[in-house]
């Protein structure tokens, strides 16, 4: 429904609903509206915009079932990939521990290569 439709029902409406005329008026517009919505024309229409709203919801479904579907997968691979590097963490200070207190000041570079961390 267009807003030009949207707005004239809209108006018919609110002046059905505000109308000062009295019954007979009312009864009036009732009785048209009535037969606009009787008519087939009226009644196709009604059919398609009901099967294009749903073919809209349908698409629109799939495309947020697929978007927490990334973000799932997304979480996943964050959370394997911190659980891997506190592994590695976990296994090259378990190999750092056999070495004297004196080699401390190397050790670190050796057990974290590539990360900045120099000797004193």
């Amino acid at each position: 429904m267009g807003v030009k439709s949207g707005f004239v029902i809209g108006f018919g409406v609110g002046y059905v609903l505000g109308a000062k005329a009295g019954r007979q008026r009312y009864e009036q517009i009732r009785q048209s509206w009535g037969q606009l919505t009787g008519s087939p024309t009226f009644q196709r229409v009604t059919e398609r915009t009901k099967e294009a709203a749903g073919e809209s919801a349908k698409k629109s479904l799939f495309a947020v079932q697929r978007g927490v579907e990334k973000a799932g997968t997304a979480v996943k691979d964050r959370l394997n990939k911190e659980d891997d590097l506190a592994e590695e963490i976990a296994d090259r200070l378990e190999q750092g521990r056999g070495r004297s207190p004196g080699q401390t000041g190397d050790a670190a570079p050796e057990v974290f290569p590539n990360t900045g961390v120099t000797e004193r």
